[in-house]
């Protein structure tokens, strides 16, 4: 008779174990249906980004910031009339200009901008960049303008950067503010003159070899716009200046000059060592040299146009006069 006893012990054990799973999962899903399910916690939303600012500083566009301000005390009044990114000021300008008076020219003359120590020489456009860039960090007038190392001024560049950010204004304006600049275009020659306006009709400029640095004056010169520079500060006076122009500066025009005054002047250049050509009359390229060559030998503004301070010096009279 077969042994069945082994048998009957497993089937007993794995009933066993198999209540005692079923009791387990019982408890299991007792104690859960009991406790009520944990709610998920929501995610946190991430933190927006903070925008990074731009270290590039916004270059201003309007060049015109202007106060009144009285003759008599010099306190602003008013508000200005547009705002914008202001980092100097024309009088910061003036200032910095006033303590180079005495100083020497010399014509083409390099001034290193990032030098606050110059002393010169000098010549108009680096004098009047300089000057600019001291009092409140900005290159205008010179090409590059993003390196005070390589910066070169020339009257050119002022001519062309105050026209394309249209920082022109009228003459009698410009020698009302102070720091505003007046200048003259470079004619045949290439040689323009620039200066610094002290707001009450003078000037502070570099001159001329002989004079050097001066405080000079508006009036009784020939100018073709004043200039405000864009991201100055300026005040002007409630006075107005009365500019009166030198209308009689013999120059290289379009239609050429032609007249008397022309060839006597031509005449004494001739005599004189400074080739001016055929003495026509006619104020041309070459009598705009001659006249130059003449202003360097004598220590005047060597711009090539024949002005009373010019013909002074020959004892011409002036057209008209």
């Amino acid at each position: 008779m077969p042994n069945t006893t082994p048998s009957t012990k497993k089937t007993t054990s794995s009933a066993r174990t198999k209540a005692t799973a079923r009791t387990s999962a019982t408890a299991r899903t007792a104690s859960a249906a009991a406790t009520p399910p944990t709610p998920r916690t929501p995610k946190t939303p991430p933190t927006p980004s903070t925008p990074i600012t731009p270290t590039t500083p916004v270059t201003p566009v309007t060049p015109h910031i202007l106060w009144a301000r009285t003759a008599t005390d010099g306190k602003v009044v008013g508000k200005p009339e547009k705002l914008m990114a202001i980092v100097g000021s024309g009088d910061d300008i003036l200032a910095i200009a006033k303590k180079h008076v005495g100083e020497s020219y010399v014509l083409g003359a390099r001034a290193p901008m990032a030098n606050a120590a110059w002393k010169g020489p000098w010549d108009c456009a680096e004098f009047a960049s300089w000057c600019l860039y001291q009092a409140t960090g900005i290159l205008y007038g010179t090409e590059p303008r993003d390196d005070a190392v390589k910066a070169d001024a020339y009257t050119g560049f002022w001519v062309d950067q105050a026209e394309r950010d249209g920082a022109t204004i009228p003459i009698a304006d410009a020698a009302a503010i102070p720091g505003a600049f007046l200048l003259r275009r470079p004619g045949t020659n290439g040689i323009g003159h620039i200066v610094i306006s002290d707001g009450g009709g003078a000037t502070v400029e570099a001159h001329s070899s002989a004079d050097g640095v001066i405080r000079g004056t508006v009036a009784g010169r020939r100018w073709d716009f004043g200039i405000l520079v864009p991201g100055v500060g300026y005040v002007r006076s409630e006075r107005p200046i009365k500019v009166v122009d030198d209308v009689h500066t013999l120059r290289v025009t379009q239609p050429l000059m032609r007249g008397a005054v022309v060839k006597q002047l031509q005449e004494l250049l001739n005599s004189r060592g400074f080739p001016a050509g055929t003495s026509d009359g006619v104020y041309g390229p070459q009598t705009a040299h001659a006249v130059q060559m003449f202003q360097a030998a004598n220590g005047l503004v060597p711009d090539g146009e024949a002005g009373a301070e010019t013909l002074n010096v020959l004892n011409l009279a002036l057209p008209g006069g």
